[in-house]
């Protein structure tokens, strides 16, 4: 399938998504909202990759949602009914959210390389990833704010989570850019890079070393990880623990002492297909 936001590249068990409007600053215009869920949903759902990497062609990685592409009929439709016109912006809102909710509820870990601008919608993506790294002209704004507008698609939902809520508050009620530095400080990036190139070879690699791994121990971890955030501890032991049962690792912990034994690489198998009850 072509894509009009994306190009994509399958390799050694890493799915490599890149944003191609670089000269349009890789705004996030309408088709981008149905390309990336139905992507990462693909890539997801098939089971050949082990991990994806997301990265940004261009000077800067986002500058968010390109309003000018949503019309007043777009988002709210063309019935006076004004709770009609409500319950539409709601249903597309949810559908919005989904696009990020994607990266988060893929089976496998997504990494994304950023550089210079990560604006708007940019921090509602990213917040949404696991591993993330930086260019040290990397930028993060809550652009929302500027625009006399509430953030709604997963910043002040996730961001938290990731860094310290006062700095959250900090971000979002002054709509400040927070540069490199100070977001590797907080924890919201891994590593600053002094250029794009560098940046996206060591994502490279550390996406070759998570495709090294167990994929079924992959999928787990990040299921677990997800779910601690949301829950108690206790609620989250006990999760873990039938998550583990109901996990038949015992083939990937044998291929690991034998390829220890032979000093070899493992060879895990992937993920299964996941399909629909009644496909055809």
């Amino acid at each position: 399938m072509k894509y009009k936001c994306f190009k994509y590249s399958l390799e050694d068990h890493i799915a490599h998504v890149t944003l191609i409007r670089g000269d349009e600053l890789n705004t996030m215009i309408k088709e981008f909202w149905s390309e990336l869920p139905n992507l990462i949903d693909e890539i997801s759902n098939e089971g050949k990759a082990r991990v994806i990497l997301i990265s940004a062609e261009g000077k800067h990685f986002t500058a968010g949602m390109d309003l000018g592409n949503f019309t007043d009929s777009d988002l709210a439709g063309k019935d006076d009914h004004q709770g009609l016109q409500n319950e539409a912006i709601y249903r597309l809102t949810k559908d919005l959210q989904y696009s990020f909710s994607s990266l988060e509820k893929s089976r496998v870990p997504v990494i994304v390389a950023i550089q210079g601008a990560c604006v708007g919608g940019g921090v509602d993506m990213i917040s949404a990833c696991d591993i993330r790294y930086a260019t040290s002209d990397a930028f993060f704004c809550i652009q929302e704010t500027n625009l006399g507008l509430v953030a709604d698609v997963g910043t002040l939902q996730r961001l938290p989570k990731l860094i310290p809520e006062g700095i959250v508050r900090d971000l979002a009620l002054t709509g400040r850019k927070m540069m490199a530095d100070e977001a590797e400080r907080y924890g919201l990036i891994s590593a600053i890079f002094d250029d794009h190139e560098s940046m996206l070879d060591h994502a490279m690699d550390t996406a070759r070393e998570i495709a090294s791994k167990s994929p079924l121990a992959i999928s787990g971890i990040k299921e677990i990880i997800n779910y601690s955030r949301d829950h108690s501890v206790d609620e989250s032991l006990n999760y873990v623990a039938l998550w583990n049962a109901a996990m038949k690792y015992e083939d990937d912990l044998k291929e690991t002492f034998l390829a220890k034994m032979e000093k070899r690489d493992e060879l895990f198998q992937g993920l299964k297909k996941k399909g629909k009850y009644f496909d055809n």
